[in-house]
């Protein structure tokens, strides 16, 4: 009875981290929704817009290795719960903003800082207790960044129409300190065993060390440039597509936040559950196959790419978005599994550090790129141009698949074994 309760608790503990995550995006996910509210209500410039982007995701980058150190070595469920509490009162606190200083202050750094320490621990908890499911159990916690976005793209945007952006932030931030309070009395640790205690007194994680096992792992070297690739495409999509759709086919806000967010979400959740359960098929007679499923799905979303950035038809931007969702399903399957198929196992809380914080730094970019692109030469080319990043990564995945992957992998092996 006790070990069914345990096997049990292993679909709670998901189930509690799903929630987290999908509060976890929805609530990045509001402010790019009702941008152009705030940018009339403010007075505020595209460039000042995406300047605000830019420095959430760089507060978010600089901690993240950090974040992933405190991991390592202190309560998981700690720091995934006070985490959760902290950026949503900070997103309740946004909603007082009256100009760029305190958007910053309360919306890049505190909430991005807040969201920094949530990732590399939540990840890290939720592989502890998934072993043999981890791929399916990774690709049902990412189908909460999509259903996520969904809701708060069109809840967001609705709220917004109706009472106004500030209204959509306490509502979030809301509900975001009521599921904290909820994971600090459900959500528990996993209990090392007496060899693994005995591992981490013999051996604690230096904080130098996560950046060094990814600099020296090929395959995550590589793996963390792309997903750097990856990142910087999503967070330009992200800011930037509910105002192209208001602004190029004068939809209201809420039907721009729903229609630039549901296909491409909708379809990467359906693609992200195929592209699990195919991973571990197939990563059973050969694990380099998960890497070179993520470079072929970044590969086939170039073509979509281009569709959402170039037609003046709205059917065939909806087909761009959900070609690109689905595609990209297949990065976001494999990527945590990939990486903690080469990186042992008491590094895994830091690699992921190292890798969100690269990403990120990366990423944080975009949102300032197309907002400058945007006042030159159009919106429509800035996205356009995000194909060429992904064509790239993608044939670079590709590569360390077939000639990295599998020594990491066996190098990582008889490194436990020892």
């Amino acid at each position: 009875m006790n070990k069914l309760i345990k096997s049990n608790y292993k679909w709670e503990v998901l189930a509690l981290l799903w929630i987290a995550y999908l509060l976890n995006q929805a609530d990045r996910q509001v402010f790019n929704v009702v941008l152009p509210l705030i940018k009339a209500d403010l007075d505020l410039s595209d460039v000042q817009i995406g300047s605000i982007a830019t420095i959430f995701n760089l507060a978010y980058a600089l901690l993240v290795p950090l974040a992933g150190y405190v991991g390592d070595i202190f309560s998981r469920k700690w720091i995934v719960t006070i985490s959760i509490i902290f950026w949503s009162i900070a997103t309740m606190f946004t909603g007082l903003s009256n100009g760029v200083l305190l958007l910053i202050l309360t919306r890049s750094i505190a909430t991005g800082g807040g969201e920094a320490f949530f990732g590399p621990a939540n990840y890290s908890l939720l592989a502890q207790y998934h072993d043999k499911t981890r791929a399916f159990a990774m690709s049902i916690h990412q189908t909460a960044y999509y259903l996520g976005i969904i809701l708060s793209g069109y809840i967001a945007g609705y709220i917004g129409e109706i009472w106004g952006w500030r209204s959509a932030f306490y509502l979030f931030g809301a509900i975001g300190v009521i599921h904290g309070i909820v994971l600090g009395f459900r959500l528990k640790d996993k209990k090392e065993t007496v060899m693994d205690k005995k591992e981490i007194v013999k051996e604690k994680v230096r904080f130098a060390e996560g950046f060094g096992i990814v600099f020296r792992t090929p395959t995550a070297l590589v793996l963390t440039l792309c997903f750097s690739g990856l990142i910087f495409v999503l967070t330009g999509y992200l800011t930037w597509m509910p105002t192209y759709l208001y602004e190029n086919f004068q939809m209201s806000l809420s039907a721009a936040g729903f229609h630039s967010m549901f296909y491409t979400h909708l379809f990467a959740f359906v693609g992200i559950l195929l592209a699990g359960r195919l991973s571990d098929f197939f990563a059973k007679k050969n694990p380099s196959f998960r890497m070179i499923m993520q470079g072929i799905g970044l590969l086939i979303a170039v073509p979509f790419i281009l569709l959402m950035g170039k037609s003046v038809t709205l059917l065939v931007i909806y087909i761009g978005f959900a070609g690109f969702g689905f595609a990209r399903a297949f990065f976001d399957a494999n990527t945590y599994t990939v990486l903690y198929d080469v990186i042992p196992s008491k590094y895994h809380s830091s690699a992921s550090g190292v890798m969100i914080m690269i990403g990120f730094a990366v990423g944080s970019f975009a949102p300032i790129i197309l907002g400058y692109i945007k006042s030159v030469l159009g919106l429509s080319f800035g996205i356009s141009s995000l194909a060429i990043i992904w064509l790239i990564c993608g044939i670079g995945m590709m590569i360390a698949g077939k000639y990295f992957y599998l020594k990491d992998h066996n190098k990582k092996i008889q490194y436990e074994q020892q």
